[in-house]
């Protein structure tokens, strides 16, 4: 049985007769008549009493009138759907997004990616790199903006790569300088990141590699908060440039890092190798290549 005869069967019902679904479907007559016994012939039963110029349903007719009519209305809507994927009228997008620098750089995109898909239902997640390169993996997430990953197992967008800078007290001897390097900052307390964070084992290995172990002063994953313990004298802060410049305040102040220049807040999407992107995760790597890259 196959949906071509169904519909046949169907519209010769509800035009009539052989000829009115013909000029329906815009096939030949004879093809009609083929289809339609092609159809009693799969189903072994008479579905028409062909007696004279009249048709009638016979009782299997009925049923499978009953039954085509919903299948054909199920494939309709089946191709409806698959549509409206197509154009983005629908689905869903699970997608994790840094808790450092998310107001800075993600509010605006977040915003347009809704102004443009207003059916899409967003599913989000914020975290730190190690929290959000777990949920991709798992599947939690389908898309996930992270320190781009070094281990395997994943393909990435890259998206932004930013300087750290230093948020400093006022009253920290270097606050006046134009730049420093980190090593200047060895007799200081660092003000770290959740454990979550990638950017705590970037930065301790930094520090090592001139000689030194930081003084931890305190742990969060709130830049403001981070940058309120900044001003109350508890420490340095090292900051993504494009986040740093948004939490100068009374009592702080910000400082170029000029060494080690690799030292960097590398953010790229991540997604499973191999793995299927819907389209709305396409259409939201889509939207983030249009937008520059923050200076």
């Amino acid at each position: 049985m196959e949906f071509k005869q169904l519909r046949s069967f169907v519209e010769v019902v509800h035009r009539g007769g052989f000829t009115q679904a013909a000029q329906t479907l815009h096939i030949s007559q004879s093809a009609v008549s083929k289809q339609v016994a092609q159809l009693e012939h799969d189903l072994g039963m008479a579905l028409l009493d062909r007696h004279g110029s009249q048709l009638h349903l016979t009782d299997a007719g009925k049923i499978v009138l009953a039954r085509g009519e919903a299948m054909l209305r199920l494939r309709q809507e089946l191709h409806n759907e698959l549509d409206d994927l197509g154009q983005l009228a629908r689905g869903e997008l699970r997608l994790g997004l840094p808790l450092l620098g998310s107001d800075a750089l993600f509010a605006g995109l977040f915003a347009e990616y809704r102004r443009r898909y207003p059916n899409i239902t967003v599913q989000l997640l914020e975290g730190g790199s190690l929290n959000v390169e777990h949920a991709v993996r798992s599947g939690e997430l389908e898309l996930g903006g992270s320190l781009t990953p070094t281990t395997p197992g994943f393909e990435c967008q890259p998206f932004c790569n930013e300087p750290l800078d230093a948020l400093l007290p006022v009253a920290h001897p270097l606050a006046t300088a134009g730049s420093i390097n980190l090593g200047q900052l060895a007799d200081t307390p660092f003000l770290l990141y959740q454990r979550s964070f990638v950017l705590n084992d970037r930065l301790l290995a930094a520090c090592q590699a001139y000689g030194f172990t930081p003084k931890e002063g305190g742990r969060s994953g709130q830049a403001d908060f981070l940058a309120a313990l900044v001003a109350a004298g508890q420490g340095v802060v090292l900051l993504p440039r494009v986040v740093a410049r948004g939490l100068e305040r009374p009592g702080v102040v910000r400082v170029t890092l000029s060494e080690p220049s690799n030292l960097r807040w590398d953010i790229a999407f991540i997604w499973r190798q191999g793995a299927y992107l819907s389209r709305a995760a396409q259409a939201w790597l889509a939207l983030l290549r249009e937008r520059p890259q923050p200076l």
